[in-house]
């Protein structure tokens, strides 16, 4: 990969706190990546980060989380980032939740909290169906493929970028999907340089989830500017599949944006939740300034 890609990398890695520490687990699949901060005998918290994001992508969060408790921000492999694929091929989504499992055994974690954004929270999601047993609580951050598809809309602006990429084109695409939500520059140069990579492979994918036999407590919280979906109409669904969820929606905030410029509200709702309070409780929106 790049190292212009590199550098925006080390960039908002730089941003972390003073602490975090850098480990490469070994898996079938290749090596993961994982950014580790907080006290290592706190309750474990796993981050899986949005598609072309990296688990950098949570420096703005880390302090917060990390805390009070003990916070792995995983590469996603098969994605951009440091995790490499080497061994077995990566290609179903079951492909991908036997990498996750070794992923939370070269941790040493038997059970942990799952937080996902975007993509990570369909990864997250699924992991959760797969191993409900590891899986101690569930939060999801406007994630896709969950409760529902993408807007056409979305796809259609997308489309041009997937199938050409180029700068240009995909920094136009995240300034339409976030005006005026806040995304920060250096993530947003970190994106840009990770879509038009070249030889950059594709993440493992999968359909949209049925998410109603998950029993664990989950949150789940929808940027209400998101153009990815429809975030007032994907939480009365999820609610309705999850009636013991907590499903809030945070006004102000657009999807990309969602993990950093809307960073103390989410840290704040999602520390309540892994704590246990204000649990199995539905709302119709956060109290987020718009």
């Amino acid at each position: 990969m790049s190292e212009t890609f590199f550098a925006a990398y080390d960039a908002l890695l730089a941003r972390w706190p003073a602490g975090t520490a850098e480990q490469t687990v070994p898996t079938p699949y290749g090596p993961t990546r994982v950014h580790a901060y907080g006290p290592p005998d706190s309750p474990p918290l796993v981050l899986l980060h949005g598609g072309g994001a990296t688990g950098t992508a949570w420096f703005a969060n880390a302090p917060a989380l990390g805390a009070r408790h003990r916070v792995y921000a995983v590469d996603i492999l098969g994605d951009v980032g440091r995790s490499e694929r080497a061994g077995l091929p990566l290609r179903t989504p079951q492909d991908l939740m036997t990498w996750l499992d070794a992923v939370l055994d070269g941790l040493g974690l038997t059970t942990a909290a799952l937080c996902g954004h975007s993509y990570g929270g369909w990864v997250a999601a699924a992991y959760a169906l797969h191993a409900p047993r590891r899986v101690q609580r569930l939060a999801l951050l406007d994630p896709t493929q969950v409760f529902g598809g993408y807007r056409p809309g979305y796809l259609l602006r997308a489309l041009p970028m997937l199938l050409r990429p180029t700068a240009r084109r995909v920094g136009a695409f995240l300034d339409w999907e976030s005006a005026g939500t806040g995304v920060d520059e250096d993530f947003k140069r970190l994106y840009v340089l990770g879509a038009t990579l070249r030889g950059r492979g594709r993440p493992v994918v999968g359909h949209t989830l049925d998410p109603a036999p998950l029993a664990m407590p989950v949150l789940v919280l929808f940027a209400g500017r998101s153009r990815v979906h429809d975030a007032e109409a994907t939480a009365d669904r999820a609610r309705r599949l999850l009636p013991r969820a907590r499903v809030e929606v945070l006004p102000g905030l657009g999807h990309h944006a969602l993990p950093t410029a809307g960073a103390a509200a989410v840290d704040t709702i999602v520390l309540e939740f892994l704590d246990g309070s204000a649990c199995g409780v539905s709302s119709a929106s956060a109290d987020v300034p718009e």
